[in-house]
């Protein structure tokens, strides 16, 4: 397992293009509504990623992926393609934004509740943010990867939520997906030891219910298998020489780390 570690340069244009992503979500916050639907979410982000921002949406045809960017909507978990579907009050969602500029790549999502939604469901929101923030908060030179996912499930467990297993948190820098691979769970002082100039996203995808998947007939929609609602929050991280830097950290979360 080769993992990189970016200089000096190649962190400026990180910085740079995780900023690009950070400001999709922040652009497409008012357009959140119910009514609309997610291909209409999907067009807006794209014009304004390729024509404000000069940049190109990474999931456009990455392995056949049809859109620009992935909506995930109550029980999907990740990797929800848009479509005509229309927003309902109530509706969570998740906005999944990876952009490309000179050759690097930035990846962040967040939640959205669409109108005003169940106690349950903000809960789940909320939990789900809050492991995200637990899991960055362990990143430092000397630290594991281990210390993230196990800061990740025991807060996740502790609202008797679920993490998913079969997808993690990944590398990347020049590509989409590098290693190392950042679990969601497991134990504090195991995995690769973290180093300063390493690049990953944590993005923690936490159920209501059980944790088991299940991957839909597109070939690219997960869901819960039980069909309860499903929660995630995605940063893009730099390791520091003695803590970390939120690459992709929005306006709401200038006090936050």
């Amino acid at each position: 397992m080769i993992i990189s570690t970016k200089n000096t340069a190649e962190i400026e244009k990180m910085r740079t293009v995780c900023r690009l992503a950070a400001d999709v979500l922040e652009m497409i916050t008012p357009h959140i509504q119910a009514n609309t639907t997610t291909r209409e979410l999907d067009r807006i982000c794209h014009e304004y990623i390729v024509n404000m921002q000069k940049a190109t949406p990474a999931p456009l045809n990455y392995r056949g992926f049809p859109k620009s960017i992935c909506t995930s909507i109550n029980h999907v978990i990740c990797h929800g393609i848009p479509c005509s579907e229309k927003l309902k009050n109530g509706d969570i969602i998740n906005i999944d934004i990876t952009v490309i500029k000179d050759g690097y790549f930035g990846d962040t999502s967040k939640m959205f509740i669409v109108g005003k939604t169940s106690p349950l469901a903000e809960r789940l929101i909320k939990v789900a943010q809050e492991c995200l923030y637990l899991g960055i908060k362990t990143v430092k030179p000397g630290a594991h990867l281990g210390d993230i996912g196990a800061a990740i499930q025991k807060h996740a467990e502790a609202h008797n939520f679920s993490v998913v297993r079969e997808y993690c948190g990944h590398g990347i820098g020049k590509k989409f997906h590098e290693e190392p691979q950042v679990l969601h769970y497991g134990e504090t002082g195991t995995g690769k030891i973290i180093e300063p100039g390493m690049i990953f996203t944590i993005e923690p995808m936490i159920n209501a219910g059980s944790y088991h998947t299940e991957l839909m007939s597109d070939g690219w929609t997960v869901v819960t298998q039980d069909r309860k609602l499903s929660a995630q929050w995605e940063h893009t991280i730099l390791v520091t020489e003695n803590g970390y830097e939120v690459l992709t950290k929005r306006e709401d979360e200038i006090n936050k780390f």
